[in-house]
């Protein structure tokens, strides 16, 4: 099995999200505690309490979101080091990851490019700027479903919107102005879209509306120490990867304001040998995604200790020889 690790974004964030490993490892224990301290509110209450109203804020929802995928990610390593010893980095070796939007940091995190700790303050600042740009150019944001990426082009040319997020072959979301989003929904009825939903987010993502975000995270980032990834990390704004540190802080920036190609992301995997990916975080999202994407792809969510309990059994089954030739 030749894995990849992706992430989820914001959206896939919930009340309750992360109790249950809390629970069960004593690393996730340690994550929590270190996340209240280094952001200096609770964010561990919210994760499990909320109220959702507070969690969704994407000022929240982005460190809440990435803690939740950190603190999956080493309850997995910590269950199998416990099993097989510090060889387990030989059975979980990921060749490639990636991770939607706000993912990006976390599979970043995962291939030792960036510290839990200061990725954790980046996506905090990341969430203010976004939403302070969205309270500066206030927008909004549009899937559309049942149309083809060049359809939903056009759309935009006649409506001023902007595609924002390519999600799978069927799903499309557009992101601007209301104005902009109200013709491009009605440009997409009427062209035969088989559904239009109307996103619940605060602002519009991904987009040119995002330009003040972008601006602020690029000189954040001066700061930020990002060093080569130690296996490669996909990113969103051009479905490729690069090993050097300046390239990987401007395709962080340019994500903010740009599309993101996730189809095109996956399809760079699989193209680089992924037989299998791990979904390491909270909700399913990805795994709805890529089943329309490439259906032969194995998808494993990595989310409670039930998850990664029942993958480390599946995965020592496939270790052990059946005896047949």
């Amino acid at each position: 099995m030749r894995l990849g690790y992706i992430f989820p974004g914001q959206g896939s964030q919930y009340v309750g999200m992360g109790h249950d490993l809390y629970q069960n490892f004593e690393v996730a224990r340690e994550m929590f505690h270190k996340a209240n301290e280094i952001l200096k509110f609770d964010i561990m209450r919210l994760c499990f309490f909320g109220p959702p109203e507070e969690l969704t804020r994407t000022r929240n929802c982005q460190p809440a979101v990435f803690l939740i995928s950190m603190v999956a990610l080493r309850c997995l390593e910590e269950y199998f080091r416990s099993r097989v010893g510090h060889g387990y980095n030989h059975i979980l070796n990921p060749i490639v990851s990636s991770g939607l939007s706000l993912g990006e940091y976390s599979a970043l995190v995962a291939a030792g490019a960036i510290s839990f700790e200061e990725a954790l303050i980046l996506v905090r600042k990341r969430g203010e700027f976004m939403e302070e740009a969205c309270n500066e150019n206030p927008g909004t944001m549009l899937a559309i479903i049942g149309m083809k990426r060049k359809e939903v082009e056009e759309i935009c040319k006649e409506s001023g919107a902007e595609i924002a997020n390519i999600n799978s072959p069927d799903q499309i979301v557009v992101a601007g102005r209301i104005q902009n989003i109200e013709k491009a929904e009605e440009l997409a009825k009427a062209n035969g879209a088989k559904r239009v939903v109307r996103l619940n987010v605060a602002g519009a993502f991904h987009s040119s509306l995002m330009e003040s975000a972008a601006k602020k995270l690029m000189y954040y980032l001066n700061d930020v120490g990002i060093k080569r990834p130690k296996f490669t990390v996909v990113s969103n704004v051009n479905a490729y990867f690069s090993f050097l540190p300046q390239e990987i802080k401007a395709n962080l920036i340019n994500q903010i304001n740009h599309t993101t190609f996730w189809v095109d992301c996956v399809e760079t995997m699989v193209d680089l040998g992924v037989t299998a990916f791990l979904e390491i975080g909270p909700g399913k999202t990805l795994r709805g995604l890529i089943r329309k994407i490439d259906s032969n792809i194995e998808v494993y969510n990595i989310e409670t200790t039930v998850d990664i309990k029942s993958f480390y059994e599946e995965l020592m089954l496939e270790e052990v020889p059946n005896g047949n030739a």
